[in-house]
């Protein structure tokens, strides 16, 4: 198979030079920026190995054991190392690793269980909710009913509000879950509304799976009826998506007799879903490999405490960080209070190789297209071996740059170019002093899945 690869990349750089030679620039930028994108890490080369293998040639449709092409004696086996692997690191009693993204899984929930019209309670898009928590632009938000919940004056979930909203409202799903929020999310505070409104819980982890994966974060798959996450964002995996469930698993629905598990299997497919992407499920398989060792606790924990020293530096130098702080890997800055737009911020940031993006803030009175905040993450930093040391560094960068900045309108700029160079040089050097790494550090994944969970419950 390695022939095989190595064949595959020859032949493209002779055959068609001008997408190699793209491809080749943009690895080049991935190595020599920092990339500060809180929804975003670095795939393992193992994983991004099995994207480009052999199983792309092979069509099929169903489940293990239940396909409806012949052929599937060895993808059968993938597809099951898969689930078993995101059964380990979340504790879910039940995974459908088919998902084509987190948000095809949301969709995939919301159109079993839900029909068009039936109400969604879920969190503000301006509030850090996702598009599709029930956002107007959504088909969350245009197939069904939506209401959406805040935060408090001091930025963060109203738990009385979502309460008083779900009595009043009286949804059929609530969603938990955000992309742009800085704190811990109370899982079981949200299970007690659900149920005692009726309703049923689903939590979108896609930002904090690793957190939650490692135990830093608290778990929802015991207290939601369904958990979905896409694999790319903290599980450093490829783009895919994950639905899960814990102990509501063989949960019955009263109005149907199948439990919640065989709904999401027909939902996937043939619902919503045909052929599923089988190189991406073994990538899938890949990445959930490193999430069940200890290591990757270990990056886990450095990326929340980068986060919290980077916002306690950018909070030092001036800078309105929402919430005051940050318990995951992500930080909210006004950059509004400055006088600028989040556009800028993220253009002029980019100009001088540190890659942000801007991000809508609570009240904000710009469109999410300029917005008055940007969102900063850590994901990738901790990846590449930095510390607290380098935060502080990263939060000096940060303000050389955006201290300097003249903003001539909401998306136009204006930065002496010796401050240009002077960060980019600095960004190169620590780029290189932390390169992208190839990830000699991970264990081998070949224990038993007692072995293993023994020895995940004692880190």
């Amino acid at each position: 198979m390695g022939d095989f690869a190595r064949d595959g990349v020859h032949l493209l750089a002779s055959e068609d030079p001008d997408l190699f030679n793209l491809l080749s620039l943009e690895y080049q930028r991935q190595v020599n920026t920092l990339s500060m994108i809180a929804s975003s890490s670095i795939a393992n080369p193992s994983v991004l190995a099995c994207e480009g293998t052999v199983l792309t040639n092979v069509t099929t449709e169903g489940y293990p054991g239940q396909r409806f092409h012949g052929g599937c004696k060895y993808i059968d086996e993938v597809e099951k190392i898969a689930i078993e692997r995101a059964k380990l690191a979340f504790n879910a009693r039940y995974v459908n690793v088919q998902p084509h993204s987190g948000s095809s899984a949301n969709q995939i929930v919301m159109f079993s269980i839900l029909k068009p019209g039936d109400r969604v309670l879920g969190l503000g898009l301006d509030s850090g909710g996702h598009l599709t928590h029930g956002s107007r632009a959504s088909f969350s938000g245009q197939v069904f009913e939506s209401f959406a919940y805040g935060l408090d004056a001091s930025g963060f979930i109203d738990y009385d509000n979502v309460f008083e909203l779900a009595k009043r409202h009286q949804p059929r799903l609530i969603i938990c879950g955000a992309s742009a929020y800085p704190r811990i999310i109370d899982f079981e505070r949200f299970r007690r509304i659900a149920d005692e409104v009726g309703a049923l819980l689903l939590a979108d982890i896609s930002h904090i799976a690793g957190l939650v994966a490692s135990g830093i974060h608290p778990s929802p798959i015991d207290h939601a009826h369904f958990t979905t996450t896409s694999t790319y964002k903290q599980l450093f995996g490829p783009r895919g998506g994950l639905i899960m469930s814990g102990r509501d698993w063989e949960t019955r629905i009263s109005e149907r007799s199948e439990t919640l598990a065989d709904i999401i299997q027909r939902g996937v497919f043939p619902r919503m879903q045909g052929t599923p992407i089988l190189s991406e499920i073994a990538a899938k398989a890949r990445a959930l490999a490193m999430i069940n060792t200890p290591q990757f606790r270990l990056l886990a924990g450095n990326i929340v405490t980068n986060a919290r020293v980077l916002a306690e530096e950018l909070s030092a130098l001036g800078y309105r960080v929402l919430t005051g702080g940050t318990d995951i890997h992500m930080v909210l800055v006004d950059i509004g209070e400055r006088g600028l737009s989040g556009t800028i911020a993220e253009r002029v940031l980019e100009e001088c190789g540190i890659i942000v993006n801007k991000n809508k803030i609570p009240n904000d009175k710009r469109g999410s297209l300029i917005t008055s905040g940007i969102r900063f993450g850590t994901n990738t930093l901790a990846l590449r071996g930095m510390d607290a040391t380098n935060m502080k560094d990263c939060a000096a960068l940060i303000d050389k740059v955006l201290s300097k900045v003249e903003p001539i309108d909401d998306t136009e700029y204006r930065l002496d170019s010796s401050i240009v160079d002077d960060v980019q040089s600095e960004v190169m050097a620590l780029c290189r002093r932390y390169p992208i790494p190839q990830y000699p550090q991970w264990t081998t994944f070949d224990m038993t899945n007692e072995e293993a969970r023994i020895q995940k419950m004692s880190i």
